[in-house]
């Protein structure tokens, strides 16, 4: 099959790693791979392996955009030209584009799910859903159902899944490597790799903070990420006291070396529809506190898989990352148990595999 896959970015993040792990999987199956976006520091991650890449200018938050329809003759000529069988979006921009090229193409159009959406008047006049839409875990299922009232037949569930060999944990070396390279030589980290946005609650682990230093004395946090509350946190930081125990490090280019540095990975969520960096931190080795909303539940089990904390809460968080850090077993046990689980549950192959599935019933 011939795929068009479109995405406001393709920068470090989630909807990326999501891309990168399908079209490596699609290109090893025999399938043609197109990627417009507005480019991203992963691009070349991409083009290694095969993907067509082409760039349009549709980096825009608002689905009213004159990007969206500047880009939509080009990508009606491509679909036109290669004879492109199917388009598959991943954000409400790019959903938007897709139903434009749609109408005019006649083209099998699939959306992925990655997250929550809020009932807004746009989307409720022009929803813009595919012939197919990817709910990426069974609590953004029942959120497109319930929220939206689409119908079961219009919606597929199908999980994330990572490649486990790619997110495996690193050695003693290259653990040390990483860490002094990032200036965290000899301290115990907590950290997290997020975007810095409301919903994935750094803030309450910064406010953790000064409640785990107090029992853990050498203790550093590190923030991995990019987002439009970069310049709030770090105020908030400061506010705190904190410049000298947080680092921010604002570009991830490889989530593997970055996540051999924490010792305690942390996802203080308000809200999240799977958690793909909680199944890289768990698929890497890293014991994992998270918060129960969304489908981290599904990835956390508490005692089993990671600790499972409430939201809005930094002494629950504080509580759970010291109890990681004064008991070696209880980490080493929720590290194995919680690799030995994604490896199980949420394979790589087992997403591609259905994938590709509900392309080739569409086409047909």
């Amino acid at each position: 099959m011939k795929i068009l896959i479109l995405s406001t970015h393709v920068n470090t993040g989630g909807i990326t790693s999501y891309l990168l792990t399908l079209c490596q999987g699609l290109i090893r199956q025999g399938h043609q791979i197109w990627l417009v976006s507005s480019g991203g520091d992963c691009e070349s991650r991409f083009t290694s392996m095969g993907v067509t890449m082409i760039q349009m200018d549709i980096r825009t938050k608002s689905d009213l955009s004159p990007k969206i329809y500047a880009a939509a003759p080009r990508i009606r000529q491509l679909v036109v030209d290669n004879g492109i069988d199917i388009l598959h979006a991943q954000t409400r921009v790019t959903q938007v584009l897709a139903r434009l090229v749609q109408r005019s193409t006649q083209c099998v159009y699939v959306a992925t799910c990655h997250g929550y959406f809020k009932r807004r008047l746009n989307r409720r006049i022009a929803p813009c859903w595919g012939d197919m839409t990817i709910a990426i875990s069974t609590a953004v299922y029942e959120h497109l159902l319930d929220d939206f009232e689409l119908v079961s037949e219009r919606v597929c569930l199908i999980e994330n899944g990572i490649d486990t060999e790619y997110y495996a944990p690193l050695c003693d070396e290259r653990k040390s490597q990483q860490r002094q390279a990032l200036g965290l030589d000899n301290r115990r980290v907590v950290g997290t790799i997020a975007r810095l946005s409301d919903v994935k609650g750094i803030d309450i682990l910064i406010e953790a903070m000064p409640q785990i230093m107090d029992a853990v004395p050498d203790v550093h946090c590190a923030i991995f990420g990019q987002g439009k509350e970069d310049a709030p946190l770090k105020a908030l930081c400061r506010s705190r006291g904190l410049e000298d125990r947080i680092t921010f490090f604002d570009t991830v280019n490889d989530t593997v070396q970055s996540m051999g540095a924490i010792d305690v990975f942390v996802m203080p969520s308000r809200q999240e529809g799977l958690g793909l960096s909680v199944m890289e931190a768990q698929s890497c080795g890293c014991p994992v506190v998270a918060t129960n909303v969304g489908g981290l539940p599904s990835l956390v089990i508490d005692g089993q898989t990671g600790l499972l904390i409430e939201p809005e809460s930094p002494e629950a968080v504080a509580n759970a990352v010291i109890k990681l850090f004064k008991d070696d077993d209880l980490s080493q046990r929720l590290s194995d148990n919680g690799r030995d689980f994604i490896q199980a549950k949420f394979s790589a192959r087992g997403m591609v595999d259905k994938t590709a599935d509900l392309y080739a019933r569409l086409c047909a």
